[in-house]
């Protein structure tokens, strides 16, 4: 076969053009110039992206920190373990901060009395709370808008029938729903908690207008809301002391747990998914070596030709 391709070859059916095999030099030396330059635009590109993405960072992180805000600390929460659960007494104990202070200019219009049922509340006790609370329904028989006792499928009440009117009553500043308060904010509860117990008097040379409070924990320090959590404000029903420090732990729990109300039952998922694999990869492993074992541990001998 080689000796048939010679021939070909010799013969000239198959000729080759020796004027490809030699390029001129001078189209090289225009390759390598190319190749350079190219080169010399990516890195210039690289250099501008990176100064630009330096550059956005720095003005992101001076306008966003301050010599007068402080950031929040990480607070050793009971529920902040990998497989940890909420505190239910606390947060019954935060539904009461919420019910007795917070909900008189905040709302929670995303969260219903039957979502406290098994959480915090018996069902009694979640139907209790909702007849408690004032719900406008309507129109009746004659076009008009009334109020009647709550039910397990309403909403808790907002305290204000629109948003002009909350801003008309906190001089201009509108408060915003607590139903994901912990995850529209940076640091969740602990933003929550440090905001709650962080009001202090303005250091010098911080001047604030009326109806304003200095908050070092909040973005600008001058906050509108006035402090709401005071020792012994309200009485637990459980007995527990109500301190400032422990009703702001408490309803900050009670927001997260509105927040992410499946908290609980996603870790628990979490451990059994772990349990429920482990023993699947234990088993996988032991047909994989028993399939196996018998291949793995064969020994193939090559005998010369007697």
């Amino acid at each position: 076969m080689a000796g048939t391709a010679g021939r070909i070859v010799r013969t000239g059916i198959l000729k080759v053009d020796s004027s490809r095999l030699h390029m001129p030099v001078s189209r090289f030396s225009t390759l390598r110039e190319m190749a350079f330059a190219r080169k010399a635009v990516l890195g210039a590109l690289g250099v501008i992206g990176g100064s630009a993405a330096g550059i956005v960072y720095a003005l992101n992180q001076s306008v966003k920190a301050s010599e007068l805000e402080l950031h929040t600390v990480k607070f050793p929460w009971p529920h902040s373990g990998i497989f940890s659960s909420l505190d239910h007494a606390s947060i019954r104990r935060g539904y009461e901060v919420y019910k007795n202070v917070c909900a008189a200019c905040h709302s929670m219009k995303y969260i219903a009395f039957r979502n406290l049922i098994g959480v915090s509340h018996t069902e009694a006790e979640a139907k209790e709370e909702a007849m408690g609370a004032q719900i406008q329904d309507g129109p009746d028989d004659e076009g008009q808008m009334y109020e009647r006792p709550g039910k397990l499928s309403d909403y808790f009440p907002n305290p204000y029938p629109n948003d002009e009117a909350a801003r008309a009553a906190n001089n201009g500043a509108l408060p915003p729903d607590l139903s994901y308060i912990t995850s529209a904010r940076h640091g969740g509860e602990n933003y929550i908690f440090s905001l709650l117990t962080g009001y202090c008097d303005p250091p010098a040379g911080v001047s604030l207008r009326e109806g304003l409070y200095y908050n070092p924990y909040f973005t600008g320090g001058a906050i509108g809301m006035a402090q709401a959590l005071y020792n012994e404000v309200i009485e637990y029903s459980d007995g527990t002391p109500a301190t400032a420090s422990q009703m702001a732990k408490d309803v900050s729990t009670f927001l997260k747990w509105a927040a992410e109300p499946e908290h609980d039952d996603r870790k628990r998922m979490a451990l059994k998914s772990i349990m429920m694999f482990s023993l699947i990869f234990a088993i996988s492993y032991y047909i994989k070596r028993h399939k196996w074992t018998v291949l793995k541990s064969r020994k193939i001998a090559f005998k010369p030709p007697q």
